[in-house]
């Protein structure tokens, strides 16, 4: 298992923006895909508690999530799995005992996200271009991932600026996803 936490500043973008930084940054041939099998209770507890568990699929490599959320930054645990397990817990769903100590509830797929990703070193950080495709529909979003919260909203929020690009309020990826599955 491993552990990290993520300080992450987020905005919708409509598809000129997305096209205008992927090609400011020099990155259109950097996109990768990857798939987010998300999970939770039937009565959807976990989105309700604002924590998000997921499987992400890149290739042949899955690593479940269980990402928690406070103001400032997402606390984030991670377990790589073997094909055949991530597999079955997709097929059967699972407790969240055996791999989480404080959250035991039985879990099952509820959605999947196509995620195709692209990231640059970024002023200090991280920034990420997403466009997301699921339940037929298509986003984007401009992510910057940063190691303080002071200066990562300062930086944020110059970017911002620099490109004409208004802040939108954005739900987190799997609370998108579910929308199409209540």
């Amino acid at each position: 298992m491993t552990q990290n936490v993520e300080i992450e500043f987020k905005t919708i973008i409509p598809l000129e923006t997305y096209q205008y930084l992927l090609k400011k940054f020099d990155l259109e041939n950097n996109i990768f895909k990857q798939i987010n099998h998300y999970f939770d209770t039937d009565e959807y507890m976990l989105n309700q508690k604002q924590i998000v568990l997921r499987i992400r699929q890149k290739g042949e490599l899955y690593r479940l999530t269980l990402k928690s959320q406070s103001d400032e930054q997402a606390y984030e645990k991670h377990f790589v799995l073997h094909k055949e397990k991530a597999i079955d817990m997709i097929e059967h769903g699972f407790h969240t005992s055996e791999f989480f100590d404080n959250i035991d509830a039985f879990v099952t797929f509820k959605v999947s996200l196509d995620n195709y990703r692209v990231s640059t070193p970024y002023e200090g950080g991280t920034l990420f271009l997403d466009r997301c495709d699921y339940c037929n529909i298509t986003d984007y979003e401009l992510e910057y991932e940063a190691n303080n919260y002071a200066e990562g909203k300062i930086v944020f929020e110059k970017l911002l600026s620099q490109c004409n690009i208004d802040p939108i309020p954005i739900k987190r990826k799997s609370e998108r996803a579910f929308t199409c599955r209540r």
